[in-house]
């Protein structure tokens, strides 16, 4: 069974008790995933949901279906953040919000990056959503270039590595205290967004091809 037919089996009704499992699993999973990232096993997420593996095997053909089912939740709440951080009539704190909202979403998800990466092979719905933030962050970014609140240079495509950094933070000191990656987030934003007259930023952003190799570890 393809990732699309699996799509469509999702879409039809589901009987209670078998909506009520899909969504354990689909909790459990992403509660898994963002504690230890996407080396989670099907499993690891049966026995933590307290499901017999054959359960998980019916709603999910396989990991990959599972992590396409919650990109959709995901790429849904960064979307939402986009259009709250769009309302704001200020363009600096504009993106300003949105920037710390997505710090944010990867301080909380370890397998935030490594999902997203996979929403260029994932349904046309999902890349459909993909692209819709791209579009509502542009235009974003747009505004604060237009009023010459951000630095010059800056991009979407910048990102991916920002929340990587930060997400590195987030991930080294979360044992010892879980909001340190906080304070580094700020000297990011002020980096992006300075009080004053500042240099334009250094080289290029990486294109989209070069950036998933480089979070796959790839050279």
């Amino acid at each position: 069974m393809s990732t699309t037919d699996t799509a469509h089996d999702l879409e039809r009704p589901l009987r209670a008790d078998a909506a009520r499992n899909r969504e354990l699993i689909l909790q459990t999973a992403r509660r898994c995933f963002a504690e230890r990232g996407l080396s989670v096993t099907l499993n690891d997420i049966a026995h933590e949901a307290g499901v017999g593996v054959g359960t998980v095997y019916r709603r999910f053909t396989d990991k990959d279906a599972l992590i396409e089912a919650l990109l959709a939740t995901k790429f849904e709440a960064m979307n939402a953040a986009a259009a709250r951080a769009a309302q704001e009539s200020d363009p600096r704190e504009a993106l300003r919000i949105y920037l710390m909202g997505v710090f944010e979403f990867r301080a909380r998800d370890r397998a935030l990056a490594d999902a997203i990466v996979r929403a260029g092979k994932a349904r046309p719905s999902i890349v459909h959503e993909r692209d819709r933030l791209e579009r509502q962050v542009a235009t974003i970014i747009e505004r604060a270039t237009v009023a010459g609140v951000v630095r010059a240079g800056f991009s979407y495509a910048d990102l991916p590595m920002l929340t990587t950094m930060v997400g590195a933070v987030a991930d080294t000191t979360r044992a010892h205290d879980p909001d340190a990656w906080r304070r580094y987030a700020e000297v990011v934003l002020e980096g992006v967004l300075p009080g004053g007259t500042t240099d334009p930023m250094v080289g290029a952003p990486l294109d989209r091809a070069a950036i998933e190799r480089a979070l796959h570890g790839q050279p």
